[in-house]
């Protein structure tokens, strides 16, 4: 209960202040689902007997199907990776020039157009919702530009609407980042059929995984035909190629993983609502920390826990909150630290596009995502909690405690510091 979960009488029991960590085995963010093994074997049998291990097999070909049906679109193209698959998206769309995404989401939706010499050019995101602002893209529009990716965040949608409006009235092309919407929706709209095309991404750490894969989405058949020539070398027929292509195709036993999956997906979304919904009622009223609230209006997969801290409110910053915890060996994320704009090669390209994206600074500084997924029951969460509620409440203690590591892990007795149980 809140009552337990909100103990804050010392800080004496933390790991970095001497205690023993709260776990024995360290908890991840995104540790892998898996669902039912035997029937996972089975299917693997099957095609090791089949010998059909790659090249548009019996599973491929139904996992898309599965995944078509589920997102409500025409068409779906598996891949090997969803960073192949916006690459070959992008491609297949003609974006050249200039390309509007935001800098708040993973390196790979901006590596997919620089790696094909496009050059994103980076928006700042709304602070509720994490996602792109379309008031500022619309002031972000050159004459090289040629279209918008926007991300889906934490589960929670882009303003479709407005994107689509922008796209429509200023002739771009407009691609979704969904990787972390699998099984969400938008005014009651499954993701997958906004835009030219959406991009999902079945990758180990997300809620539904083919070990790795990802997939392109769309209701266009022409933008389909051509993403399906391009992840299959441009082969038209057996021996025959009509157009450039590469790789990207998806293997058997990562689509017989991925189909497994699925069938435990609603036993999935329960567990990381359950999980959600007790973070929620074990972090409430605690100062300076923020957790990404869902509409319950939509379907959502749960899939990330994730807080905002704000270091003037809560006595402790983002960084800080996350060394109590890694001691504690929740290994918390600060996603996406430091924004896309802050890693090479881009703060090179572009020095000071911080100046154009100040909530996306904020929020570089402050997210951080807690465990959940099936790998964290009610005990951990709890757990997780008391340590969040105990290290805020007594925040400008547990700052000096860490200042205090700080220095004796730089002073001339620091292999002996090191041994210590408060490390």
């Amino acid at each position: 209960m809140r009552t337990e979960t909100m103990d804050t009488r010392t800080i004496d029991d933390l790991a970095i202040c001497g205690g023993a960590p709260a776990f024995a085995e360290p908890l991840h963010v995104g540790r892998p689902n898996v669902g039912d093994r035997a029937r996972l074997l089975e299917r693997v049998n099957d095609i090791l007997d089949r010998r059909w291990l790659t090249n548009g097999g019996p599973y491929v070909q139904e996992f898309e199907r599965r995944i078509a049906e589920l997102a409500g679109v025409e068409h779906c193209i598996a891949m090997c990776n969803a960073t192949v698959a916006l690459e070959i998206a992008v491609r297949a769309l003609g974006m050249k020039g200039e390309v509007i995404v935001p800098s708040f989401t993973f390196i790979a939706t901006a590596h997919a157009l620089q790696w094909q010499e496009i050059t994103p050019v980076f928006c700042d995101v709304d602070p509720e919702t994490h996602t792109l602002d379309p008031g500022k893209v619309e002031r972000m529009i050159t004459p090289r530009t040629t279209g918008i990716v926007g991300v889906h965040l934490w589960g929670q949608t882009c303003d479709v609407d407005a994107l689509s409006d922008i796209a429509s009235r200023r002739g771009l092309k407009l691609l979704f980042d969904s990787a972390h919407a699998f099984g969400c929706s938008y005014r009651g709209r499954m993701v997958g059929g906004f835009g030219d095309a959406e991009v999902f991404s079945f990758h180990a750490t997300k809620f539904i995984n083919s070990l790795e894969g990802g997939a392109v989405v769309t209701n266009d058949a022409e933008l389909a035909r051509k993403t399906r020539l391009m992840k299959n070398f441009g082969f038209t027929q057996y021996d025959r190629v009509d157009y450039i292509g590469t790789n990207g195709k998806m293997n058997e036993m990562s689509a017989a993983t991925g189909l497994t999956n699925m069938e435990s997906m609603g036993e999935f979304i329960a567990v990381n609502r359950r999980n959600y919904e007790q973070y929620r009622r074990g972090l409430e009223g605690l100062a300076g920390v923020r957790l990404i609230t869902y509409d319950e209006r939509e379907k959502c997969n749960y899939q990330y826990v994730v807080l905002e801290v704000d270091e003037e409110a809560a006595g402790l910053g983002r960084d800080e909150l996350q060394q109590v915890l890694w001691a504690e060996k929740v290994l918390a994320r600060r996603y996406f630290y430091p924004g896309c704009h802050r890693v090479e090669p881009y703060r090179s390209y572009f020095p000071h596009a911080g100046l154009l994206l100040p909530e996306t600074e904020r929020l570089s500084s402050r997210v951080l995502a807690l465990p959940t997924g099936t790998a964290v029951g009610p005990e951990e969460v709890e757990k997780i909690c008391r340590i969040v509620a105990r290290a805020v409440s007594h925040g400008a203690q547990v700052r000096e405690r860490l200042r205090e590591r700080a220095s004796v892990s730089e002073s001339p007795d620091k292999v002996s510091a090191l041994a210590s149980p408060a490390t």
